[in-house]
């Protein structure tokens, strides 16, 4: 005799594959779950995976912290640079340029010359590679900015067909604004830009910083800004980037009231908000799926109940409490909604581990990118699997399948002996 409460062994013997119609309901209440459940895991995964991606793209081509005087060119960088490095959570300070240029690409043979106004990132090459990975991120060529040397990022390259070796000219704000001013006065002037050869192209794997930034030494971006010996501001990288408003702070006092100093979280607190409220929202959303799987869970239940109405009067007749009638029953919903969710895993990781070969088939097949880098800024679909989350989806997913089971399961409880065996 098995050991196993009757319970139990009545729930699985109702379970018990047959050819009828509550075989095959019972089969799509289970393949409902599943798909709630993996829906649910792709979904959330795809958002932590950007939120993630999206930051370590953000800090390796950015500072965590940047420092800048308000109005006016840092002149005394260096000191103010001593300065910042003192702080013992600061492991990284260099200098930078940055701002918009017009560029030009050179004539050729059947192609004529192409411009864009992409933003200059003038950098240290002393120091630049301890506040970004720009330097381990080049792609072809090599990092080399000596003399008119330049590298540019590999989608601003394939907009304008550029190559390493090709030459780009590059106008600066001021002499733009000489000839603006000259033609105001309905005068002439013409004004040679500089020529720089490109060098390296680079890959930060985020779209925007590869089709918006070029990179040359400080000291040709500070003759293109005529700043002499100033800059700009000073990048700074600390321990921990979660950490940046306590060492912004400890640096505000440190500094002084002149100096601007904006962290990471700052610069892009609308973008990473935005992906957080997204992912919660896409959570709550995507449990309605759940939620209608547990009506099929309900439904089935029913069915079970109008069939075995008369086997219900025999257990009660018997002397079975209204409390183990309803365990039944309750029992068979869990059942089900155990295979659910572990199918519903099973498939959702599956999905996730091959998302995007399944991406690049679609796009073969269909003819066009349905996940184009220029909009969502990553070349292929992130993902992120986080087990608490994954707990939480499991969870949830059984406890509303398991309240889906208490109205039909309660009604089979109690259900009146005499009435029960009359109805066969």
């Amino acid at each position: 005799m098995s050991k196993l409460p009757f319970e139990l062994l009545l729930a699985l013997r109702y379970l018990r594959p047959k050819r009828s119609f509550v075989s095959i309901i019972t089969l799509i209440s289970v393949i409902g779950v599943a798909l709630g459940v993996a829906v649910l895991i792709i979904v959330i995964s795809v958002m932590s995976g950007f939120d993630h991606d999206l930051r370590g793209k953000i800090l390796g081509f950015n500072a965590h912290l940047t420092v800048s005087q308000y109005g006016v060119p840092m002149k005394d960088y260096q000191r103010v640079a001593k300065k910042i490095a003192t702080d013992p959570d600061v492991i990284g300070v260099s200098p930078f340029v940055l701002g918009p240029v017009v560029v030009q690409t050179q004539a050729a043979p059947g192609r004529s010359a192409e411009a864009d106004t992409p933003l200059l990132r003038g950098v240290d090459v002393r120091t630049e590679s301890k506040v970004s990975v720009l330097q381990s991120n080049i792609t072809e060529g090599v990092f080399d900015l000596n003399g008119r040397g330049l590298v540019v990022g590999c989608d601003f390259a394939a907009n304008l067909n550029l190559h390493v070796g090709d030459t780009l000219s590059i106008y600066s704000p001021g002499e733009i604004k000489k000839m603006k001013d000259a033609a105001d006065r309905h005068e002439q002037l013409a004004v040679v830009p500089d020529d720089y050869e490109i060098r390296g192209i680079f890959d930060t794997g985020y779209y925007d910083y590869n089709a918006r930034f070029i990179v040359s030494s400080l000291d040709n971006a500070q003759e293109l800004y005529d700043l002499n010996d100033a800059v700009h501001g000073l990048f700074v990288t600390i321990k921990d980037p979660d950490q940046a408003a306590v060492v912004k702070h400890r640096l505000f006092n440190s500094l002084g009231d002149d100096f601007r100093i904006i962290t990471w979280m700052d610069q892009n607190s609308a973008m990473l908000n935005a992906i957080l409220v997204e992912k919660n929202l896409m959570f709550y959303i995507m449990f309605f799926i759940v939620i209608v799987a547990a009506f099929g869970i309900t439904c089935t239940l029913i069915t079970f109940v109008v069939m075995k109405t008369r086997e219900i009067g025999l257990l009660k007749a018997v002397g079975a409490s209204d409390r183990q009638v309803m365990l039944v029953f309750v029992i068979q919903s869990l059942v089900v909604s155990v295979f659910g969710v572990f199918s519903g895993v099973t498939f959702g990781l599956f999905a996730i581990y091959v998302r995007n070969d399944f991406l690049h088939f679609m796009n073969r097949l269909t003819g066009f990118e349905l996940f184009p880098a220029s909009i969502y800024g990553f070349g292929e679909l992130p993902a992120l699997i986080i087990p608490s989350d994954i707990i939480i989806i499991c969870g949830g997913s059984l406890l509303i399948c398991l309240l889906a089971a208490i109205l039909p399961s309660r009604h089979a409880s109690k259900m009146n002996t005499v009435q029960a065996l009359h109805h066969e």
